[in-house]
């Protein structure tokens, strides 16, 4: 093997590693939540952002604090209500009167993280805002645009307890994350843990610095070159028009319930989610395992099922899983 292969080698296990670390320092403050974290960072390394979805009290934001002190970047948390302004997420132009000119004053959204919480409690004015720096990555303010510094991950939380006084993402929008990840309640010996530590009042939340900016873009670029093959690229064609045409894949039993199916973003996300996974398990090829892994956080929030469907019952998850099952892999 040439000199630079092996270097290129080591330097993959050794990303390897400090990945498997940031699970550990994240470990320390927050108890089973090693899910989330995996989705988050899967987002990171891919360019993608992430729509988290979970009853209060769960460590969403605690989760995100801790991995972004591991990241060693730069972390807002937007708490989005009723009354906030594009302005308030952006940034806005503000006059000194000492230089007597207007100088930018640039707003919370200049970070590497971005925790937007409880997104849909904000008018589609700030929402578009923000959906608009994601999709851009940069943010026009006067007659200036202005670069986000890189990398730029937004991380939206949604409480689906309340409804009352919010204002649900449009779905074309909800389409712009890369996955909804479900965040559900934590096991028992998980809780008991949880009670324990943040019970104790002197409790250390301390988290240890593992990766640098350059490990994320080398991360990044070593993912990019794991490989796929042909076989599994047309699967994951198959899979996504199985939800604009179930008929056509002995699912008739959905076929009348489902008003859109996933848009080409799907594919692309499940591409890229698969790659992490295959990464992440320190394999420098993808298996239909990985796509199947992450094919619920990629699709569910991007089928739309009719009226019909919400009054018979059918769920997603249902629609989705039954695509796993008799979508063949050629």
């Amino acid at each position: 093997m040439p000199a630079e292969e092996l270097v290129y080698q080591e330097q993959v296990k050794d990303h390897q590693q400090k990945i498997k670390q940031v699970f550990q320092e994240v470990g320390k403050v927050v108890v089973g939540q090693s899910y989330m974290v995996n989705r988050l960072l899967i987002g990171l390394f891919t360019g993608g952002h992430i729509l988290l979805e979970g009853v209060p009290g769960l460590a969403k934001t605690l989760t995100i604090n801790s991995l972004a002190r591991a990241l060693r970047l730069d972390f807002q948390r937007i708490q989005f209500t009723p009354d906030l302004l594009p302005a308030d997420l952006i940034g806005t132009m503000i006059y000194n009167q000492n230089a007597s000119q207007f100088e930018v004053k640039k707003g919370p959204i200049f970070a590497n993280l971005i925790l937007a919480d409880e997104v849909n409690r904000s008018p589609a004015k700030v929402q578009s805002a923000l959906l608009e720096a994601m999709q851009e990555k940069q943010v026009t303010i006067g007659e200036t645009t202005y670069k986000l510094d890189l990398p730029f991950l937004v991380l939206a939380t949604q409480n689906p307890v309340e409804h009352e006084g919010t204002y649900p993402l449009p779905e074309a929008q909800v389409d712009r994350f890369m996955m909804k990840v479900y965040i559900d309640y934590p096991k028992k010996a998980d809780e008991l843990e949880i009670m324990r530590r943040m019970a104790n009042m002197a409790f250390n939340d301390t988290v240890n610095k593992v990766l640098s900016k350059e490990d994320i873009f080398a991360i990044r670029s070593e993912i990019n070159q794991v490989q796929i093959s042909e076989t599994l690229e047309k699967y994951i064609i198959e899979l996504v028009f199985a939800t604009r045409r179930p008929a056509e894949y002995d699912l008739n039993e959905f076929a009348d319930y489902i008003q859109f199916g996933v848009s080409p973003r799907a594919s692309i996300a499940l591409n890229r989610a698969a790659k992490a996974i295959a990464y992440f398990d320190e394999r420098d090829y993808v298996l239909p395992e990985d796509i199947k892994e992450v094919a619920h956080d990629v699709m569910n929030h991007r089928i739309i099922l009719n009226y019909e469907a919400e009054a018979d019952g059918i769920r997603t998850k249902d629609f989705i899983e039954a695509i796993l099952r008799k979508v063949p892999i050629s």
